[in-house]
């Protein structure tokens, strides 16, 4: 009889035992099943991703195409990049970068019901920070707060426009972000209003919109994100040191050593950004400190 009650009570034990773990087999299940069933939007770059997230909120799925580290103007996606793409219910561009009009026909091809975007729609673009010809169009719109407000708007078009539904979800989301780039702006105008007018070094010119917005000029070494010629670099270098610059910038795991040595002849302050980081307000944050502690 004793045997007997053991039996029973280690049957009822597993019993139980199997219940459970097929209680969270499912729970596990259905959460993986509900973040599947999420949409996707596919954008270029990560500063896209964390303003896209910010109004989509638990909607969508945002998946990116860039790294952090990666260069825009010589990525060449690849079949992982090309293949989110193709899953995705629209692809928010950001507009003016090189690879993004490039791989728009390939995946309409295999998706001809992507909805395509461009999140930078309606900003006054600057041209002729990229080359010595004057005409190719700056793409590096996200640097700026300002835009980023037009960026925000754009995106929340678009999501209306693919979710009429959450209309209201959206421009909830959107009212709230757009109040703290409100704030980030007014900060950064006040601690900047004493600089206004001056100069600092920047390897590859990704800060045209940021030094429009607050007054300031831009020197960059190396337009086209190449190596500077030695004719290029006295120009630059002259330049620094006749309007005082005494901050540079620039991306370690992007831009030429170069850029380091030739900081030795001009005795700046060197500061490293990622532009293309999804820290974004962050990375404003640290540009606009930089150059108001100089």
């Amino acid at each position: 009889m004793s045997n007997t009650f053991i039996h029973t009570s280690a049957l009822r034990r597993i019993h139980a035992l199997a219940i459970s773990l097929a209680v969270l087999l499912c729970a596990a299940a259905c959460g993986s099943k509900a973040v599947s069933d999420k949409p996707s939007i596919t954008v270029s770059i990560r500063p896209q991703k964390y303003m896209l997230e910010q109004i989509a909120g638990d909607k969508w799925n945002v998946k990116c195409l860039l790294g952090n580290t990666a260069d825009p103007e010589s990525f060449d996606p690849g079949m992982t990049h090309l293949l989110n793409l193709e899953n995705s219910k629209a692809y928010f561009r950001i507009g003016n970068i090189p690879f993004e009009s490039a791989i728009i026909n390939k995946v309409k091809n295999n998706n001809p019901g992507l909805r395509l975007y461009d999140n930078s729609e309606g900003i006054s673009l600057i041209k002729g920070t990229h080359s010595h010809h004057g005409e190719e169009t700056d793409p590096h719109t996200w640097t700026s707060i300002k835009n980023a407000k037009k960026i925000a708007s754009n995106m929340y078009d678009a999501l209306t426009d693919l979710d009429p539904g959450n209309k209201g979800y959206y421009a909830a989301n959107l009212k709230k972000f757009l109040q703290s780039l409100d704030s980030l702006d007014s900060y950064v105008d006040s601690i900047l209003r004493p600089k206004r007018g001056g100069s600092f070094m920047v390897w590859h010119p990704s800060l045209s919109y940021f030094a429009r917005d607050y007054g300031l000029h831009q020197i960059s070494l190396s337009p086209e994100g190449k190596e500077a010629s030695v004719n290029m670099i006295k120009r630059s270098v002259e330049q620094a040191r006749r309007e005082n610059a005494g901050i540079f910038f620039y991306q370690k795991d992007v831009d030429s050593r170069q850029a380091l040595s030739v900081n030795e002849q001009i005795g700046a302050t060197l500061v490293e950004i990622q532009p293309l980081s999804y820290e974004w307000p962050k990375e404003i944050l640290n540009i606009a400190n930089a150059i108001a502690s100089e």
